[in-house]
């Protein structure tokens, strides 16, 4: 059966939500949106492209950074309505330049950062 993106269920804005994970880990890595034409797009050349709600435009990862996501295997959940991207990750994931977006723990109550950025 071939894969058809419309099949898909997006939320009023047309976006659904993906996931990045690092395909050899399994450390999560982020979260972002993705809309039809991005998951196309990202189908099409193997480099995750994002849809950017802030900037209302496609947002290619590590277009500017360099720190690009290469798609190793997209997922569907069993409810059609979010993505999970296995991806290979080239430096940090994260605007604040950890691997991770997820480096804010909580515990006891309090949050901790748990990984510094990378250098």
């Amino acid at each position: 059966m071939d894969f058809d993106p419309a099949s898909l269920k997006y939320d009023a804005n047309g976006l659904i939500p993906a996931i990045a994970q690092d395909h050899a880990s399994g450390e999560v890595l982020m979260m972002a949106w993705m809309n039809e034409e991005s998951i196309a797009r990202t189908l099409q050349t193997g480099n995750v492209t994002y849809w950017s709600r802030s900037r209302a435009s496609f947002w290619a990862k590590g277009e500017t950074s360099g720190h690009v996501q290469r798609l190793i295997e997209l997922r569907i959940d069993c409810d059609r309505d979010c993505l999970l991207l296995l991806v290979t990750q080239e430096g940090p994931a994260c605007h604040t330049n950890r691997r991770s977006c997820f480096y804010t723990a909580l515990r006891d109550g309090a949050e901790v950062v748990i990984t510094e950025p990378m250098c």
